[in-house]
Formats: structure tokens, sequence, C-alpha cells
């Protein structure tokens, strides 16, 4: 038997860590992402692994969705020994106060940010919810990869805190509706620290004049306070192995 894993946004940085580290030979990934990534073909080869890597945009997500709750309809899911949807991918739009972000920056960040897991999550919940109906007993989970500024308001960056709000606050309802289920999924929205990234990099280019955090995120890296992306990922998988998993539908690995 095989353990299904969705991943998204597993192309670059906290997602390509979690995609290498969940490459085994009794998993089966698949990867939503806007680029495919060759090392992770690479790396499945080498491990007599199995990795799909689907092209997508995530800002278009209802075509993604319908096309993931298709493919998970057709699976054999006597086969599967647990099924796993983790949503990871994010946009940092402009860095800039919200009435100069340009309107497809904010409409791409709520798009990718929130319509999309939200989107994938229920195509997740109604397919694998069909094979509970028809007697699968495997454990169902969503791992909502969330943010500390969904839970701290940050100048400058509206659209990124409002879509990282609005998925703590989505999986709380889901949390409340797979509770009243038999054999309902576990979902978290889990916030993973502050990891040396692309988007660290983005926020440290800010420009001082409309970004009064700036200085903030120039000295975590000064002080060496980022998190590898390796350790990073090595800390949120470990927490969906947690036994407690979905216990609190919101969590920080920092506890």
């Amino acid at each position: 038997m095989q353990d299904l894993v969705i991943l998204t946004g597993a192309s670059r940085g906290l997602g390509l860590a979690m995609a290498r580290q969940l490459v085994a030979p009794d998993r089966l990934l698949l990867c939503l992402s806007r680029h495919t990534n060759p090392e992770l073909d690479t790396l499945a080869q080498a491990q007599g692994a199995t990795v799909l890597q689907w092209p997508v945009d995530l800002a278009d997500p209802a075509p993604v969705a319908a096309r993931l709750q298709q493919w998970l309809s057709q699976l054999d899911a006597p086969s599967l020994a647990s099924a796993t949807l983790i949503n990871n991918a994010g946009v940092i739009p402009e860095i800039t106060p919200l009435e100069h972000c340009p309107p497809d920056g904010i409409a791409r960040a709520l798009r990718v940010g929130l319509e999309a897991p939200m989107l994938l999550t229920a195509a997740f919940l109604n397919a694998s919810g069909a094979w509970v109906d028809a007697g699968w007993r495997g454990p169902r989970k969503v791992l909502n990869i969330s943010s500390g500024l969904g839970r701290r308001a940050m100048a400058a960056q509206a659209p990124y805190c409002a879509a990282k709000a609005g998925m703590d606050h989505f999986s709380r309802c889901v949390a409340l509706d797979e509770a009243r289920r038999e054999h309902g999924a576990r979902i978290v929205s889990l916030a993973p620290g502050v990891i040396d990234t692309d988007m660290q990099t983005q926020l440290r280019a800010g420009d001082p004049a409309g970004f009064p955090d700036l200085q903030r995120f120039v000295e975590l890296q000064r002080q060496q306070q980022l998190t590898s992306p390796e350790d990073a990922a090595a800390q949120v998988l470990a927490w969906l192995q947690r036994p407690d998993f979905g216990g609190e539908p919101v969590a920080d690995v920092r506890g």
C-alpha cells in the first residue's frame, strides 16, 4: 500500500524541501506548481518512487481543483494507506500600502493563497469522502501552510496577511464540519516559522519608505534567525505525524 500526498508549490523553497523529503517508494506524491522541477524526477527514479508533477497556475484554481477531484476519483482507494493534502503555495504581492498595490497583484495573492487552498481542499474532501462512503478507512489529513502574518498584522502586506488569516479561519470551519462526520478528515493550518526562502529576500528588498518592518527582516538574516528550508520542512512533516494532529486546527511549529 502507498501513502498519497498532494503538495502545492513544490518547485522551490519550503515546498521543494518538503517534496524532496516526501519522495519514497511507498508514497505516491503529486506536486502542483507553476513549473516542474527535474530534480524531483531524478530523485524519484533513483529511489524507485512515484512522483507526478502537474504544471498548473493556482491563480486560476477552479480547473485545477476539478482536475484533482477527477484524478482522485479514479484512484484505487484500497491500495492507499492514507491521503494527505498540503496546501503550501503562496504569493507575496508588491510590498506597498494597499492603495498602491496593483489590482492584479491583490487578486493573485488571494487566489493563490486562499481561493486555491479552499477549492483544492473541497475537491480532496469530496473525492476522499466518497472512498469513505465505500468503506475505505485510511486517515485523511489537510495541512495548510499558514504564516505568523495571518495572526499579526504587518504594514504593506495586506493581501498576503489577509490570505493567511483567511486560511486559518477556513481551516477552523472545515475542522468543525469534519468533526461532525464519521471518519472525518483532520485539518491544521500551521505556521512554519521564519524560513530562509525567496520570500525573505523579497521582503528585505522592500522600499523602507513604504515598508516600516523592513529592518526587522534585515535583522532576522543578520542575526541568523532564519530556519533553512530543509529544517523547516522536517518540522512541518513531523507535525503531520503527531498523534494529536488536528486537535487544534490552527497551530505554530514554534509552539
